[in-house]
């Protein structure tokens, strides 16, 4: 049942459950911000933090597309559409000691809470992800070079300690469609005679 909106808001779930499992008390710094970023906003980065960068969407191969559901007589739901969506997790601090903190903090955070369940997933906007939809966060797989061209293309080399994950399967569905022809009423045949005109 997840619209089209499922990856914005599957993102922005990432980001507020950090936000919710931050404790002011856990580390040398009073406020630390969450946000999900673009490429212009590493031009000016938060002081002290972490940002969630979206930098690769795909369809996923994991699992099958499963068609559409038949909704009433003459409407069914398009097949699911499910992607795998790859981002950056960045830790940003002034002080190596506190980045380093933030970044096994948000691994931590993001394996003992590794579901996001609807409740949150609906959150940013409501009623994208129906009551049984989940997401799963995974680790993903970045080699260095693939990260530091990342880091290369997005802010000209000033690399920031990050970690690679991946939201798994993210549901996406299209609005319902009319089927194609109506019920059959009356079979009409027309038989002819082998070699007769």
């Amino acid at each position: 049942m997840a619209s089209s909106l499922a990856i914005a808001g599957a993102c922005e779930a990432v980001i507020r459950m950090l936000r919710a499992r931050y404790d002011a008390g856990a580390f040398d710094a009073p406020v630390l911000d969450f946000q999900v970023y673009v490429a212009s906003d590493f031009e000016q980065p938060m002081d002290q933090g972490v940002s969630l960068f979206l930098y690769r969407v795909y369809p996923s191969v994991a699992g099958r597309t499963l068609p559409g559901r038949v909704l009433s007589d003459r409407l069914r739901q398009r097949a699911q559409l499910a992607v795998d969506a790859h981002f950056l997790l960045t830790a940003w601090a002034r002080k190596a000691s506190l980045q380093h903190e933030i970044a096994g903090w948000m691994m931590r955070a993001l394996e003992d809470y590794a579901v996001l369940p609807p409740a949150m997933l609906n959150a940013y906007r409501p009623d994208v992800f129906g009551p049984d939809e989940a997401v799963e966060v995974i680790p993903a797989q970045l080699s260095v070079e693939e990260l530091f061209r990342i880091w290369e293309v997005v802010v000209d080399h000033k690399y920031q300690l990050s970690v690679p994950y991946m939201l798994r399967m993210v549901p996406l569905e299209g609005p319902p469609e009319a089927e194609g022809g109506g019920v059959v009423q009356e079979r009409v045949g027309e038989f002819a005679v082998p070699g007769g005109a």
